[in-house]
């Protein structure tokens, strides 16, 4: 019997891919949020800090874009728990990492988890969605950004305390993402036949030249996103501590309250999408969290918990719609696509925390701040987005 897409969105699989990338990003930020631990530990300089975020987010950016566009000629679902297999060794290499050179390498395994995972597993959601894209792909991310507080959270509650190597307890959580996407794949192995007729029924509705002029301009959209996100994460706790003399503990707990904010507007982001169009979203995700970027580095304590956390909430909505927007753009393409975006993401984020970790080393870390502020006012060039692929409905 021919094996059919799903017509209803198949919320269960959304659901468990979701947590899936939860326990996935858990694992990714935990790492983040120990750079204080880790500069203690290892007398590192912010530039040390930054290149661990280099290596890791590289080397997923290079490989994300390769293994999506091999995903989508050559599905392969079982490379799921394998990538996660790849990340559980990486988090036990860094918690037994004796020098910074051990870090450094740690922080590439857990690259090459991450560019496994994430083209592959949004591929699925894609299958998942029965044309819902910006809800499955919301639901997806959704989950990544939920593992992303997590791990701050984790981290000041428990191996701030007790220490590097209490990292190996956390192994439990890729041993249960490794259950999760057993079944998982099972299920998109059951799908892809179906999958891969369905894509041959998409036609491109622009010229080429505008879909590389719109592919550009969402990579700049993406920069202004992620860099600054990249800001936030891997430089807030050492802001916070520097600025307002709080505890490296307590600071996490402001951590894991932004990343909350982010978790939320990912979630809404692709539903709204949906309905009123990805373009809308785009427009008021990103310049419309400039006022509050601005004003962030001028306030006190409690006003910066707050304006990062709206700033966030209203960034991390423009995610979902910018993938969804290119992958409507370039029909056929589900994974070559994600990776792409996801890789672009990784990899922005990789300069961008290497570049910041040296501007932190020669001006101080609130000129980051500073800087950075600026970012969402890219936002203007989405009025050169061309109309939408697809009718909303």
């Amino acid at each position: 019997m021919e094996t059919k897409l799903p017509e209803k969105t198949a919320l269960g699989v959304l659901t468990a891919i979701s947590l899936a990338h939860c326990m996935t990003d858990t694992t990714q930020s935990l790492i983040i949020a120990l750079y204080p631990l880790f500069k203690e530990e290892f007398s590192l300089s912010f530039t040390q800090i930054g290149l661990l975020s280099f290596a890791y987010q590289m080397c997923a950016s290079v490989l994300q874009p390769l293994i999506g566009y091999y995903a989508d000629k050559r599905p392969r679902p079982a490379a799921l728990p394998m990538g996660m297999t790849v990340t559980l060794f990486g988090l036990l290499m860094m918690a037994f990492s004796p020098n910074y050179l051990w870090l450094l390498a740690a922080s590439i395994f857990l690259g090459i988890g991450s560019a496994v995972f994430h083209p592959e597993s949004s591929r699925v959601a894609h299958m998942a969605s029965a044309g819902r894209y910006g809800l499955a792909q919301s639901l997806f991310q959704v989950g990544g950004n939920a593992g992303q507080a997590i791990g701050p959270l984790i981290a000041a509650l428990f191996v701030m305390i007790h220490g590097q190597r209490s990292l190996a307890i956390f192994s439990v959580i890729p041993l249960l993402a490794i259950i999760a996407l057993i079944f998982i794949s099972r299920w998109a192995a059951a799908h892809n036949h179906s999958a891969g007729e369905a894509r041959g029924q998409h036609r491109i509705r622009h010229p080429r030249a505008i879909i590389i002029r719109t592919l550009v301009i969402l990579f700049i959209l993406m920069l202004s996103k992620q860099v600054y996100t990249v800001c936030i994460a891997n430089f807030f706790t050492f802001y916070l501590m520097q600025q307002f003399g709080v505890s490296t503990e307590t600071s996490q707990i402001y951590l894991f309250i932004f990343l909350g904010a982010v978790a939320l507007g990912t979630f809404l982001g692709g539903p709204i999408g949906d309905r009123i169009g990805r373009k809308q979203v785009i427009w008021g995700s990103i310049l419309g969290a400039a006022p509050f970027t601005l004003a962030l580095p001028y306030v006190g304590l409690h006003w910066t918990i707050l304006l990062a956390a709206v700033a966030g909430f209203i960034m991390a909505s423009s995610f979902s719609a910018i993938l969804v927007f290119a992958q409507e753009l370039v029909p056929g393409h589900v994974g070559a696509i994600a990776g792409l975006f996801f890789g672009l993401a990784f990899g922005l984020g990789g300069i961008g925390a290497a570049a910041l970790g040296k501007i932190a080393d020669s001006a101080g870390v609130v000129t980051v701040f500073i800087i950075c502020s600026y970012l969402p006012l890219m936002g203007i060039l989405t009025a050169l987005l061309p109309a939408e692929t697809r009718n909303r409905g």
